[in-house]
């Protein structure tokens, strides 16, 4: 087969179809192996967000608040497949990278902040990806000072193959190895009928407290986080999907969107049944504990099955992270480099893949490290860039220049402006409570949910009422791609936009400020 025409195939973990192949999906059997060569990235960055942060967060609140905070993961699920799905359509549409999107459409001043503001925070988040593997095999007996390495060698390994499908049959298999989850729920037995009231009916085991609402934030802070925006567009130019595909690829979010939580809810749901009834609401330590704590009070495994889940979920975190910011460093340098390429023409690309697993493998098992303080500044930078981050998504989306016939209709905007508001608010609660521990978290919450609420009866109406619709264009709207970003006009000047760019640069720059202030007090104290 030609070069030419491999170039023009999606070839993904289970099938191979033309990028640009015009003939009709007819038959479930057709559609069904369509989707099967198209799913992967939506499944792959829905389950990578489930990483180690994510699973000592849900046995957390298992362990800690039982069965009563369930009801908060399957409000995640039509954020996920919103905020993912314009950033799936960004990527079919336009065929660059998010990093460059951003450039190209708001200038460098933007596009180098966010990609390096990216590649910082991605730097601390595989940091606390290698602890969740030092914890996970410590709890076998393996020292960290051999499981980091070997974990690191084996990323890049799996990574530089120099092909999209092996790399991508990979992450299948990490993703199919969360099926442990079932055999977990087997041996700690949670009560089917607490899981399904608690899962609908909202409540907090002993009442809603800072912490419980903080542990609240974090769980649903966990949804959108900012390297997955970065990683699901690039991913999808990657793979060479277009816009013709982009239905199957809104499926494969969907389903990455459903399994998450469902994956989620059941370590939560473990946890609870497992070691709610032997403690309080300060019983958690740590996700080493945990596996410690199912192994002594439940028994048939239980602690090992939890030791499995989280260094799996540690491996795709690492691996989805660390891809994300070569992506972003592709982004920057303006190349065009991916995982089809060999390691000798893109050394570039894997060689950032290498020096950041290297380095934040390294800093992982400095001993004394102060990992507490690198958890801290994640938790509190995801907070920080999440306002930033979605709004530009929310305003790419709406760009006509870029999208076309493809840009967001009302009724998506006004779904979309509501998500992004509620993600807004949390993310500021949840950085400001980090930077300052004694705010009041539930008063702060609530007086910036009545602003956001009187925000959106006011603004929302008049921004709509202003949006004209999408234009019409003579062609197959399946057929149309964003011209050559340097060719477009550029995006018009407003003052709404203008003071939007201006509040988020002087928010960060705030923000910024204050955290670095909130961990030299904390690193010195």
């Amino acid at each position: 087969m030609s070069e030419k025409s491999l170039e023009n195939q999606i070839t993904g973990a289970f099938g191979t179809i033309t990028s640009h192949d015009a003939i009709g999906r007819r038959g479930a059997r057709a559609r069904l192996l369509t989707l099967l060569a198209i799913i992967g990235p939506g499944l792959i960055v829905m389950v990578g967000d489930n990483d180690a942060g994510g699973v000592s967060t849900y046995a957390q609140a298992g362990q800690n608040y039982g069965y009563t905070l369930l009801w908060t993961l399957p409000l995640l699920i039509p954020v996920l497949i919103i905020v993912q799905e314009m950033v799936a359509r960004l990527g079919a549409v336009t065929g660059v990278g998010h990093g460059r999107l951003i450039r190209e459409r708001f200038g460098r001043y933007w596009g180098n902040l966010s990609i390096f503001s990216i590649l910082f925070l991605n730097f601390l988040i595989i940091v606390t990806e290698f602890i969740g593997i030092s914890l996970s095999m410590e709890y076998f007996g393996v020292s960290p000072l051999w499981s980091v390495p070997v974990a690191v060698a084996l990323l890049f390994a799996v990574t530089a193959t120099g092909s999209f499908r092996r790399w991508e049959r990979f992450m299948m298999l990490f993703v199919a190895v969360n099926l442990f989850v079932i055999p977990l729920i087997v041996v700690t037995k949670p009560q089917f009928h607490q899981v399904v009231v608690h899962a609908v009916a909202p409540g907090i085991r002993g009442g809603a407290t800072s912490t419980a609402v903080l542990l609240i934030i974090s769980i649903i802070g966990t949804t959108v986080a900012p390297w997955q925006l970065f990683f699901q567009e690039s991913n999808i130019v990657d793979k060479k999907i277009t816009p013709r595909w982009l239905n199957y690829e809104r499926v494969d979010t969907i389903i990455g969107s459903i399994i998450v939580v469902v994956g989620a809810s059941a370590l939560l749901a473990a946890a609870a049944a497992g070691l709610s009834g032997h403690g309080g609401t300060n019983a958690f330590t740590s996700a080493l504990d945990v596996a410690h704590g199912l192994n002594h009070y439940v028994g048939h495994g239980a602690g090992g099955l939890f030791a499995i889940l989280l260094l799996n979920a540690s491996v795709i975190g690492a691996a989805a992270v660390t891809l994300a910011s070569s992506y972003a460093i592709g982004d920057l340098s303006s190349t065009h480099q991916g995982l089809n390429a060999r390691f000798s023409e893109a050394r570039g690309f894997y060689g950032g893949f290498a020096a950041l697993l290297a380095v934040a493998g390294t800093v992982a098992v400095i001993p004394h490290a102060p990992l507490g303080l690198i958890t801290l500044a994640v938790q509190a930078i995801c907070g920080l860039m999440l306002p930033s981050t979605t709004i530009i998504v929310l305003l790419l989306c709406n760009d006509r220049a870029v999208m076309g016939p493809w840009v967001n209709p009302k009724w998506l905007n006004a779904i979309a402006i509501t998500i992004v508001t509620i993600l807004v608010v949390l993310s500021i609660g949840l950085m400001v409570s980090t930077l300052f521990t004694s705010v009041n978290v539930i008063v702060l919450l609530e007086c910036m949910a009545v602003a956001a609420v009187v925000g959106l009866a006011i603004g929302l109406p008049i921004g709509l009422r202003k949006m004209a619709p999408p234009p019409k264009f003579d062609i197959d709207r399946r057929d149309w791609r964003t011209p050559r970003l340097t060719l477009l006009t550029p995006l018009p000047s407003s003052r709404a936009r203008r003071w939007l760019m201006r509040g988020q640069s002087a928010y960060l720059f705030t923000a910024g400020t204050l955290l670095v202030v909130r961990i030299i007090q904390i690193s010195t104290s």
